[in-house]
């Protein structure tokens, strides 16, 4: 047979299954833990909840696996904004904010209020885990960016900065009804954490 008249290859494991996990995500953010059954997963994923179990014995599971790889992907991505040296200062830091966490703000639907608890349960190391590489990766690039010699003189270190940035970042992430709203806001905040950098002479 020729490669021409190869059939078509089946899509990996991998790619099945990060398919599965993104389709995850969304219905955990609508319907919250208690209320996303398999089945509902299942018909995101456009598999049959047969295939669906193959993968994922329980609810659970699929919890774990699809909060752990949405966690990874956007410490990736936001590390990789973080790491690009063509980006000034306060662009890195939004995009990185945004990648963390933009694309979930206003996708929670009225029943995604478990999710904190849930989370916290299942995977509250993991998530303190991820939480803790990405504030560190923020503090890095704050002492990396000549901020400090501003805040040097207040009593300031870089990571309490990263730390009263997430903060701020999490607050909008809960109050904001968009991500472009989100970010709006967030620039302001980044804005006024860089505005010694611009005053320095």
């Amino acid at each position: 047979m020729s490669i021409i008249d190869s059939p078509p290859s089946k899509p990996s494991d991998d790619t099945r299954r990060r398919k599965l996990l993104e389709a995850a995500v969304t219905v955990f953010t609508r319907y919250g833990f208690r209320k996303t059954s398999m089945d509902e997963v299942a018909r995101a994923a456009q598999i049959s909840r047969q295939g669906l179990y193959l993968h994922f014995a329980t609810k659970e599971e699929l919890f774990r696996a699809t909060l752990q790889s949405a966690m990874e992907g956007s410490l990736h991505a936001a590390k990789a904004v973080l790491g690009d040296p063509s980006l000034p200062i306060e662009p890195r830091l939004v995009r990185a904010f945004d990648a963390w966490m933009g694309r979930y703000v206003g996708t929670f639907g009225a029943g995604a209020a478990d999710l904190e608890e849930a989370s916290d349960a299942l995977v509250g190391s993991v998530l303190k885990h991820h939480k803790e590489l990405f504030v560190e990766s923020i503090a890095k690039t704050i002492r990396g960016s000549g901020l400090m010699a501003a805040y040097k003189a207040a009593g300031l270190n870089a990571r309490q900065l990263a730390d009263t940035l997430a903060a701020t970042a999490h607050g909008l992430k809960c109050t904001c009804e968009s991500r472009a709203e989100f970010v709006e806001r967030l620039t302001v905040a980044v804005r006024a954490l860089c505005a010694p950098r611009r005053s320095a002479p």
